[in-house]
C-alpha cells in the first residue's frame, strides 16, 4: 500500500462514521415530523414493499423480507388490525390471499411524506446560505453515486 492510500483510507473511515451518524439523526428528525404510528421496522418494510411492488401474498412477502411465514403472519395480523393492509382473494388462485395497502395507509404515507418534505425544505431555506445549498446539492449527487449500482 502506498503512503497516500493509508491517510485516504483513514479519512474515508472517519467520514463514513460521521455520515452514518448524521444520516441516522436526520432520519429520526424526519420521523419526528409525522405522527408516530409506532410501526416496527418489519411492519414498515412490508408496507413499503407493498407500496412499491403492489399486492402480494403473505408467503411471497415472507420470502422477500427473509422472514419465516409464522413471523410474517404476525406482522400482517398487526397491519390488518391497524387498518393498514387488507386482503382479497387472488383471482389466479382463489386459495391465496393478495394483501395490499388500504386507502387510509396510502393517505397516511402521502401526508407523512408531505410533512417531512415541508419540514426539510423550510429548514434548508432557513438555515443554509445559497452557497451551502449548492454544496449540499453537490453532496447529494455524490451520495447518489455511492448507492447507484
Amino acid at each position: 500500500m502506498d503512503a497516500t492510500a493509508e491517510p485516504q483510507s483513514a479519512r474515508a473511515a472517519a467520514v463514513a462514521t460521521e455520515l452514518r451518524a448524521t444520516i441516522g439523526k436526520l432520519r429520526r428528525r424526519l420521523r419526528s415530523q409525522t405522527s408516530g404510528d409506532d410501526l416496527t421496522p418489519s411492519q414498515l418494510s412490508v408496507l413499503l414493499r407493498l407500496e412499491e411492488d403492489g399486492a402480494a401474498t403473505a408467503s411471497s412477502l415472507a420470502r422477500a423480507e427473509g422472514m419465516r411465514p409464522q413471523s410474517m403472519a404476525a406482522v400482517i395480523g398487526a397491519l390488518e388490525a391497524a387498518g393498514l393492509v387488507s386482503g382479497a382473494p387472488d383471482p389466479n388462485d382463489r386459495r391465496q390471499t393478495l394483501l395490499s395497502l388500504t386507502d387510509a395507509c396510502r393517505s397516511s404515507f402521502r401526508d407523512g411524506r408531505a410533512a417531512r418534505q415541508d419540514w426539510l425544505s423550510r429548514s434548508l431555506a432557513a438555515r443554509l446560505t445559497a452557497q451551502e445549498l449548492d454544496d449540499l446539492a453537490t453532496a447529494v449527487e455524490l451520495l447518489k453515486r455511492l448507492i447507484d449500482d
